[in-house]
C-alpha cells in the first residue's frame, strides 16, 4: 500500500468549499476523489490538510491518499491532469512515509487575503481580490493584528456552534502590506476555526475604516462571543497560501 502525497492549487469560485458533500453539491475534494478513483479503480478517499470554505482558493493545497496502484507518479499526473477541469491542478505527487497524514501532521498553515483598496474594481482580478473603495487606515490595521497575534480564545473569530471542540488557538504572525492600493494580509497559524480567517479580516477591515478602534478588537476578543455587526471578508480574496509540516 502506498501513501501519495499531494500538493495541489484550485481556484474555488464555482465550488463549494474543499470537503466533500452530498451527492450533487460540487466541491474539490468530490472532484478529485472521482478522478483518483476512476485512474486506480478504487475508492479513494483524500485526506485533506484543511476544510476551505465555499469560494476559497488555494496556491499549494496538501492532501494524501493510500492506494495499491502501481501507476509511476508521471503516469498519475497526466492523468490527473488530462481529466481535471482547468480550475484544478495536481502540482507534485510524491510518495510518502505511511504515517504522514495531511492535516494532523501540519503543523501551521499560512493564509492570504488580498484587498484592492483603489477607487475602481479590476475587472481581471475581481474574482481573487476583496474591492473597498474606502481608503483603509493600515496603520490601525496593524493595531489591530498585533492584538490578535499569539495564543488566544478566538471563540468570538468563529460561526462554530459545537462546544465541544476547542476554540483556543495560535496566531504566529500577521503580515499587513500595502502596493499600489493592494492591501495583502498574511495570517500565519497552527490552526483556525470555521470562518475564523475571514471573520479576523472583517475585523481589520472595520479598524482600517476607523469603525472600531484597537480597544474594541480587545473586547470583542475578550467577550468570546460572535459580534454579528462585524462582517466576514467575503471568500473570494481568501487563498491558501501554503502548509508547514
Amino acid at each position: 500500500m502506498r501513501n501519495l502525497k499531494l500538493s495541489i492549487q484550485y481556484d474555488g469560485s464555482k465550488y463549494k468549499g474543499w470537503q466533500k458533500q452530498k451527492e450533487g453539491v460540487l466541491t474539490i475534494q468530490g472532484k478529485l476523489e472521482s478522478v483518483l478513483s476512476k485512474m486506480t479503480g478504487e475508492d479513494i478517499q483524500l485526506i485533506g490538510c484543511s476544510r476551505t470554505d465555499s469560494g476559497v482558493h488555494a496556491y499549494d493545497y496538501t492532501a494524501n491518499f493510500h492506494t495499491e496502484s502501481n501507476l509511476s507518479v508521471d503516469e498519475m499526473l497526466d492523468y490527473i491532469y488530462k481529466f481535471l477541469p482547468e480550475d484544478i491542478v495536481v502540482k507534485s505527487i510524491k510518495d510518502t512515509s505511511d504515517r504522514f497524514h495531511a492535516r494532523y501532521n501540519a503543523k501551521s498553515k499560512t493564509y492570504i487575503y488580498s484587498i484592492n483598496n483603489n477607487r475602481f474594481r479590476d475587472v481581471f482580478e475581481r474574482k481573487y481580490v476583496y474591492h473597498i473603495d474606502k481608503k483603509l487606515d493600515v496603520e490601525e490595521m496593524k493595531k489591530a493584528a498585533e492584538i490578535l497575534t499569539g495564543t488566544h480564545d478566538f471563540k468570538s473569530f468563529t460561526r462554530l456552534k459545537s462546544s465541544n471542540k476547542s476554540t483556543v488557538k495560535t496566531i504566529n504572525y500577521i503580515d499587513i502590506s500595502e502596493d499600489n492600493g493592494l492591501i495583502l494580509i498574511e495570517i500565519n497559524g497552527n490552526a483556525f476555526l470555521l470562518n475564523m480567517v475571514r471573520i479576523i479580516t472583517g475585523v481589520l477591515i472595520e479598524a482600517g475604516l476607523h469603525n472600531i478602534t484597537s480597544y474594541d478588537v480587545e473586547l470583542i476578543l475578550d467577550r468570546k462571543q460572535r459580534d454579528q455587526t462585524i462582517p466576514i471578508a467575503p471568500p473570494k480574496g481568501l487563498c491558501l497560501k501554503s502548509v508547514q509540516y
